[in-house]
């Protein structure tokens, strides 16, 4: 019970890595606090938890709103008393070539991705700072290599990555862990729920799902960086080949990164 008594509240934890982070915490002994938008997901989850005997406590939450981050806050330290790990899940993708996106996408995607980062961690901090704990967020290889079709997600996870460097600088003194994990392609249903250009959810992933790492490796991943207190963590020899590639080989990686792209199925490129 490594994370005994602890209390984690994890953003957008209905599905995926998120619901997995959870369990897996929740298994560690920690109390679980979690939100989510869609109320029928959340209350599921919450009775999933607590039939695996999990102490848990949902809040219904829009992660793109500000005053939703600011009362997710306050609700987790009324009904625990504290916070001492924040996990940063929320997210949602795009898939549209930038000449054929709505404006609104991109808003609704940078909304959530990045600010929803920004507005949890601002009004989680002050008990994060007190209990010496941990800031984590879920970015992606996006944040690290930008790829087609992807504008508006790559820029929301360039962005999470620059806050938390910056932040993290700004804490190192005080404590507190902040921790950046791309987990790379993950089976999960964000490539199913991404928005198309005129906003509408795309329905099908065009990834073989089936190959991927599952959300619950990565929870386990996570789970294990947060004991060590790691700073960043790439997930996946394909996601550290592209990290690796790009940093090095930039120029070569945009002709591969293309050509991958233009191979997915239904892709705007065609």
């Amino acid at each position: 019970m490594k994370f005994k008594d602890q209390v984690v509240l994890i953003t957008g934890a209905t599905s995926g890595i998120g619901e997995a982070c959870a369990e897996i915490f929740g298994k560690q002994g920690a109390k679980i606090a979690i939100t989510g938008r869609n109320p029928e997901k959340l209350k599921n989850t919450e009775q999933k938890l607590k039939e695996s005997g999990i102490q848990v406590y949902s809040i219904l939450a829009d992660a793109a709103k500000e005053e939703d981050n600011r009362h997710m806050a306050e609700q987790t330290i009324k009904h625990f008393g504290r916070i001492d790990i924040l996990i940063n899940n929320a997210g949602i993708s795009m898939r549209a070539l930038f000449e054929d996106l709505d404006m609104e996408v991109f808003r609704k995607v940078m909304d959530t991705n990045f600010y929803g980062t920004v507005y949890a961690t601002k009004y989680c901090l002050p008990s994060i700072l007190k209990s010496k704990g941990s800031i984590i967020g879920i970015s992606s290889i996006n944040g690290y290599r930008g790829t087609p079709a992807r504008t508006a997600y790559t820029a929301s996870k360039y962005a999470m990555n620059g806050f938390f460097e910056s932040l993290r600088t700004e804490v190192m003194k005080k404590g507190v862990h902040v921790l950046v994990v791309a987990p790379g392609f993950t089976a999960s249903n964000i490539r199913n729920t991404a928005l198309t250009a005129d906003g509408s959810s795309q329905g099908e992933s065009p990834r073989d799902e089936a190959k991927m790492m599952t959300s619950e490796e990565v929870a386990q991943h996570i789970l294990k960086a947060t004991l060590k207190r790691k700073r960043d963590m790439v997930l996946t020899f394909q996601g550290k080949l592209a990290v690796f590639l790009n940093k090095w080989m930039p120029g070569i990686l945009d002709g591969i990164v293309y050509n991958q792209m233009a191979k997915e199925k239904d892709s705007p490129f065609k």
